[in-house]
């Protein structure tokens, strides 16, 4: 996970962080569960999955067996500056 991404789930309200938490965990076992959608008009190839009104953005690296959490924060602002 990102500096920027661990400090904004810092971030979130105790009751949610528990959630989202329990979501990023479970991207080592499954990086594309169902409701994953990869999004467009990025850069990067970045994927998102939806806990309420939050989002995680994330990449998948398949050659490394890698997940990197790139942004965790609500759906209204974690879409800006990608």
């Amino acid at each position: 996970m990102l500096p920027a991404a661990r400090k904004a789930l810092a971030n979130l309200p105790k009751r949610d962080q528990a959630r989202v938490d329990e979501h990023i965990l479970s991207l080592a076992d499954n990086p594309r569960p169902r409701g994953a959608i990869p999004l467009k008009g990025t850069s990067r190839s970045l994927w998102r999955i939806r806990v309420g009104d939050y989002r995680i953005l994330y990449r998948i690296e398949d050659d490394r067996l890698i997940v990197i959490v790139i942004d965790v924060g609500n759906r209204r602002d974690v879409y800006r500056g990608l």
